[in-house]
Parts: structure tokens; C-alpha cells; sequence
């Protein structure tokens, strides 16, 4: 896998790699009614989606597809800032410090966790919603003593 946008899920729901010429985009969901809630606005759902896969792709583009690691969703912690109009963005903003711990971790232990901050914006550059997601990260098959 490549992209996080392969999984059926994600496919599902629509999710592309991000097209803008910024490369902190990740990914975007685009504008639909399909996303829409009882308002109007993108649903929570969908933008939580959109942060856990977002997340998800930084670990798979930082580790690589052939990292020979399983990571699992521990943790996903939200705060919405503004309503979500139109195609949503998303950023990572976790530091390079914490990738290098993480590899030392794996290393180490063959397990790791790490934390990763997502924000995403919509169409008009509004921050919507602000995301952590931890994720708990071990060997496929650790190497025995």
C-alpha cells in the first residue's frame, strides 16, 4: 500500500492524496452533500475520518510501505474550531524529533508509540478541526535473541 487513500474505507468515503502545490497538505476530502450534516456544514464524522487518515498516511509516508511495522489506532482526541464548508485539507504538524524517537523505540523495544497532530482547513482556509491521534506501533516479526 502507498497510500492510506487505498484502504476501503477511506475509499469509501472519497478521500484523495492532497492536490495543492503546499506540501504540508496530506489529504482532502472533497466537497459533497454526501458529508453534510443536519446544518449544513461538513459532519463531525466526516472530518474525524479525515484526521485519522491523515495521520495514518504521515506514519506511512514517514515509515515507508515495506517498514514491516503494524500500527493501531490508540487515542484520537478532537477539539472542532470552526463549522467546515466545502472540501476539507489537512496538515500535520508533528515534530521530527518524535519520528526519530519512534524509530529508536522500534529499534529498541520492536514497539513504539507516537503522537500525531493533524489540523485541517476548508476551501476558505477556516481551521476546523485540531486532532491528536496516538498510535500504538509494533514489528511484524521482531527479531528473536
Amino acid at each position: 500500500m502507498t497510500s492510506v487513500t487505498e484502504l476501503p474505507f477511506n475509499r469509501f468515503l472519497g478521500l484523495e492524496q492532497a492536490t495543492s502545490t503546499d506540501p504540508t497538505h496530506l489529504l482532502r476530502l472533497p466537497s459533497g452533500p454526501q458529508y453534510l450534516n443536519h446544518l449544513g456544514t461538513v459532519h463531525a464524522s466526516a472530518q474525524l475520518a479525515l484526521a485519522e487518515a491523515t495521520s495514518g498516511e504521515f506514519l506511512l509516508r514517514a515509515l515507508g510501505p515495506d517498514s514491516g511495522v503494524i500500527p493501531v489506532v490508540r487515542r484520537l482526541e478532537s477539539k472542532f474550531r470552526k463549522p467546515a464548508h466545502g472540501s476539507l485539507t489537512s496538515t500535520v504538524t508533528t515534530p521530527p524529533e518524535a519520528l526519530a524517537q519512534l524509530r529508536a523505540d522500534l529499534t529498541a523495544k520492536n514497539r513504539a508509540t507516537i503522537t500525531i497532530t493533524v489540523e485541517l482547513h476548508d476551501a476558505s482556509g477556516t481551521h476546523t478541526l485540531s486532532a491528536t491521534v496516538e498510535w500504538f506501533i509494533t514489528t511484524v516479526n521482531p527479531p528473536t535473541a
